[in-house]
């Protein structure tokens, strides 16, 4: 399970509780090779369902551009990473998908200006509002990612896809990038107008740029910066970040199905300070 968010000067994890039914024979936590936090329950009892909640208080920084200023000679498109930097970002910059007719390359030329300088932020920039307004989010049940050539062409796709696609137009243009997996917070979900891929899991990526080091976008909500994303596992590649997987035993008809629901709501830190005291005192 992929579920508690890693603290960070940008997130830190005032409490997180998992509570699992049937309860786990054994329950173990540990980092993987990415220093993301996962637990791995193991059962000896027979059961009909299998349910894991996940309670988490968060207090986080929201910062719409870059905390720490990109360094000069990054600041404009193209430019090499540092001799320092090539070695931990080569597996980040190198490409993971096929696209034989370098149909995602082109994509991403796209957005380079011809004979003129182009300012590295707002490439990127145009590229994350690019997918969110010229492509349709539609909700995808199946395991895994389309092929980003496949979601270039059907104009179409999940979070995971349009964050994939990305991934990919980044990388061809020779910088690191790296998949993140976590939660989004819909602020006017009521409303119609909040951001897409609300009540599940969600994902988008982080573009490493030399002085400002890893930048949050998100392609299906348009976002830049890490405002109402919730980072939980980040990864070279998708299949490398689900949040629940493992294996269980029975008759292939035993599996219905699965539900999920992720529910991310504001609370106010003064009445969560008064919480935290009250049970204290008890």
């Amino acid at each position: 399970m992929m579920l508690r968010p890693r603290d960070s000067h940008d997130l830190r994890l005032l409490a997180a509780s998992l509570t699992i039914d049937p309860a786990p024979k054994t329950l173990r936590w540990l980092h993987d090779v990415f220093d993301n936090s996962v637990a791995v329950a193991s059962f000896s009892e027979q059961a009909a369902v299998l349910k894991i909640a996940c309670r988490l208080d968060l207090e986080q920084v929201v910062s719409d551009l870059p905390d720490c200023p990109i360094e000069t000679y990054a600041e404009t498109y193209p430019f090499g990473y540092s001799a320092e930097e090539v070695p931990d970002l080569h597996r980040a910059i190198e490409r993971q998908y096929p696209d034989q007719r370098h149909e995602v390359d082109l994509w991403a030329r796209r957005f380079v200006n011809v004979g003129g300088k182009t300012n590295t932020l707002a490439m990127l920039a145009a590229m994350t509002q690019a997918i969110k307004y010229e492509f349709r989010y539609a909700v995808r049940f199946a395991e895994g990612c389309q092929l980003p050539v496949k979601t270039l062409n059907l104009k179409s796709g999940s979070c995971r896809d349009f964050a994939l696609l990305m991934m990919e137009a980044v990388r061809a243009l020779g910088l690191a990038a790296r998949f993140v997996s976590g939660y989004v917070y819909v602020p006017s979900a009521n409303k119609g107008d909040g951001n897409a891929s609300g009540g599940a899991t969600h994902a988008w990526l982080q573009v490493y740029l030399p002085g400002a080091g890893w930048l949050e976008f998100d392609p299906t909500n348009g976002l830049v910066g890490n405002r109402d994303l919730i980072r939980v596992a980040v990864v070279r590649d998708p299949n490398q970040a689900v949040p629940v997987s493992g294996k269980w035993t029975g008759a292939p008809a035993d599996f219905i199905g699965m539900e999920v629901d992720v529910n991310v709501t504001l609370r106010d830190r003064a009445a969560f300070k008064s919480e935290e005291v009250a049970a204290q005192d008890n």
